[in-house]
């Protein structure tokens, strides 16, 4: 199925929130090796990636401290040690903006499933162009016949109509997206990465990382290596049952009114 990408900023429980940090510091630390961050191999080494006092001695905080990060404690860094241990993790542009979003104050908040205004709706469905409307959790709302045409949506029960369990799960996503659904599914994976990040713990997103679990053999690896991807645009590669191959750019803007609402637009690449 198609991707809606986007990422929310509320966070509704600190805890978890924290225990995400600690996840993400983790994922990144393993990825390094000392010869990357310019320290000498050593001794041989147990366990792949850097140690945790040697990403500590790099971001020039105590080992404790970090222990305490990556445990998942209930504690808030500091902007100068965010930025310590960005530089010294390597992190990208779109990792660091990740690691500030998951140490702000959290607000609470459970996730309810967004209403499309009326106006809206008339709009996605007067397009020629393949279009449709997000939630927060990626649940598809709103969706026109050009879009219907090509990805079913009006042939799936409304608690599975989701873009991710879709994309992961669904047999038709895989022929639909042929070769290429490996790639395009896991970075799907590192893209929600950002919004599930913010709500980790709440009931919604949990049931959903179930089901996908339960129907996706790829995903627990993909999740676990806590990628995170930030492109929002792009095009996609798609072999129709009925109308063969089919390649398409596409965009997502965000709702004035609503910033949890997404509207997403394909049209025919040249």
């Amino acid at each position: 199925m198609p991707l809606a990408e986007f990422a929310m900023t509320d966070m509704p429980n600190p805890e978890m929130q924290s225990r995400e940090l600690g996840h993400f510091l983790r994922s990144r630390r393993q990825k390094l090796t000392p010869e990357v961050v310019g320290l000498t191999g050593g001794q041989r080494r147990r366990t792949k990636g850097l140690r945790r006092e040697e990403v500590a001695e790099l971001a020039g905080i105590s080992t404790d401290w970090y222990i305490r990060l990556e445990q998942g404690r209930n504690v808030r860094p500091s902007e100068a040690t965010i930025d310590a241990l960005a530089k010294a993790l390597r992190l990208s542009k779109a990792e660091q903006a990740h690691i500030r979003t998951l140490t702000r104050s959290a607000a609470s908040g459970i996730f309810v499933r967004e209403t499309v205004p009326d106006s809206l709706k008339r709009i996605v469905e007067s397009l020629n162009q393949p279009a449709y409307i997000t939630g927060r959790r990626w649940d598809v709302l709103v969706w026109n016949d050009a879009a219907a045409e090509i990805f079913n949506f009006d042939r799936v029960a409304e608690e599975d109509r989701n873009i991710l369990l879709l994309m992961l799960t669904s047999r038709e996503s895989r022929k639909l997206f042929g070769s290429g659904w490996a790639g395009e599914a896991k970075r799907m994976v590192a893209l929600f990465r950002l919004t599930y990040d913010l709500w980790s713990g709440d009931p919604a997103f949990c049931d959903l990382l179930d089901k996908i679990r339960e129907g996706c053999p790829e995903f627990s690896t993909w999740w676990k290596a806590h990628d995170i991807h930030e492109l929002a645009a792009g095009q996609k590669h798609l072999q129709h049952p009925k109308r063969g191959t089919l390649q398409f750019e596409y965009a997502t803007f965000q709702a004035n009114d609503d910033p949890a609402l997404k509207l997403t637009v394909y049209s025919a690449a040249n």
